[in-house]
């Protein structure tokens, strides 16, 4: 499992950093030259949508090797909520003040609770029923490098363009370590036994 682990977070490194260098473009014309208001809706709206994607990826992978509904809505939505947050919040609220952004700290599991439970649930449920996982990862890592950008962006007081830029990096290990342990390591880690995905 280890190896398969190493292989598949290799495999994500170039698809994740044309991702992230394509979406802080995009986010930098929105941004800067389009000036486009209230990202922090925008982040309110990307952030929930994020979590149904992982949840899919993230109980679709459980369910195909261990055939337990309620096991496998459990591993989505507890690894769709807790790392996709890491993601999204907790390591871009981190870079951003390593960075002096004076990024401030925002949880919309505090804040809108049911939104965030209840697309970890339907997520979830969808993954189980419909057992797609490489679609929806890829979507995962798309939505989770403008999840993390937009938080970023809405919630600190200070950014530049010069900033968006070398905020990349941050957006980087923010997307590729959480996105490859939440779709592939963290359902993984509860199935035992041999398996390949």
């Amino acid at each position: 499992m280890k190896n398969e682990i190493i292989k598949e977070i290799k495999e994500h490194i170039p698809f994740t950093f044309l991702a992230t260098l394509s979406a802080i473009i995009l986010t930098a014309i929105l941004f800067f030259v389009i000036k486009i208001q209230n990202l922090e809706s925008t982040f309110e709206v990307i952030h929930p949508i994020h979590l149904f994607v992982s949840a899919i990826v993230t109980s679709g992978i459980y369910y195909k090797y261990k055939n337990n509904f309620f096991e496998a809505l459990g591993i989505g939505i507890i690894g769709s909520i807790l790392i996709g947050s890491f993601s999204d919040i907790i390591l871009p609220y981190l870079g951003g003040n390593l960075l002096s952004l004076n990024t401030n700290f925002h949880l919309p599991l505090l804040e809108i609770p049911f939104i965030i439970v209840a697309t970890a649930i339907i997520g979830s449920i969808v993954g189980i029923k419909t057992g797609i996982t490489h679609l929806p990862h890829f979507l995962h890592v798309f939505l989770s490098v403008f999840a993390s950008i937009f938080y970023l962006i809405a919630f600190s007081q200070t950014l530049t363009l010069t900033y968006l830029a070398i905020s990349t990096i941050i957006i980087f290990i923010a997307v590729l370590i959480p996105c490859c342990i939440s779709d592939i390591i963290f359902p993984l880690i509860f199935i035992k036994g041999k398996c390949c995905k």
